[in-house]
């Protein structure tokens, strides 16, 4: 017998592999709010940071007395004891970011290993004998850490503040660390009590100063950041 009907079964098709879309992750979704600043603008500002660097080595840090003794004793100026160097490592990397405030210490130490007097003590290959030295050869991580921190948000107070003493930190570190080897291992060292006393003149006693100093950067950055619209 003939079947009545035939049902013609064709196979379905098997349906695509679509790739489902990823949600983004937290850090690209960072990145996308973090600013942006353009080359020439990174390589404007690490001019500026150079010259911030050399011109606050000759500047002394001052802030005024406390506001209780202003009506009794006036308003003069009190010295911070350190220089205004720190502040303009500090200030170009909430500025300018971490390539330029690292290429702005870059230069700032060929130039002063190129026999220009720029460094505190003068300048030239034999700096690097100095006890001061690790400190400037700390720049260079020091403001590009700066820099980094401070451009991974948009500018806020606090973390320019942060970025500012994260950066102090790291200069201080490659500083100890760059005296310890001078002081302990080298033919030219003084030995542990030279090295504690290094340590407690260069890191200890600026140290009131230089978070002074990091307060008055941060709150600069904020108010230029918010004046640059970045």
């Amino acid at each position: 017998m003939k079947p009545l009907f035939l049902v013609n079964i064709k196979p379905r098709p098997q349906p695509r592999n679509r790739r489902r879309s990823r949600p983004r992750s937290s850090k690209s979704r960072q990145s996308d709010n973090s600013p942006k600043i353009s080359a020439p603008i990174q390589f404007l500002w690490a001019v500026i940071g150079l010259l911030l660097t050399i011109g606050g080595t000759m500047i002394e840090a001052f802030w005024t007395n406390f506001p209780w003794d202003w009506a009794q004793s006036g308003v003069y100026p009190v010295s911070l004891g350190v220089t205004c160097q720190i502040g303009a490592v500090l200030l170009v990397g909430c500025l300018g970011g971490k390539n330029a405030a690292a290429l702005s210490q870059i230069a700032y130490l060929v130039l002063g290993l190129a026999w220009k007097p720029v460094f505190d003590q003068g300048g030239g290959i034999a700096y690097m004998i100095k006890p001061t030295f690790g400190y400037i050869i700390g720049f260079i991580p020091g403001a590009w850490l700066c820099g980094f921190l401070a451009f991974r948000h948009k500018a806020k107070l606090e973390s320019l503040a942060f970025s500012c003493l994260g950066g102090l930190g790291v200069i201080h570190f490659i500083g100890v660390t760059y005296l310890a080897g001078l002081q302990l291992f080298s033919p030219l060292g003084e030995g542990f009590m030279a090295l504690l006393q290094g340590i407690v003149r260069y890191s200890i006693v600026p140290l009131p100063g230089q978070i002074a100093i990091v307060c008055a950067i941060s709150v600069l950055s904020f108010v230029l950041r918010q004046i640059l619209f970045y």
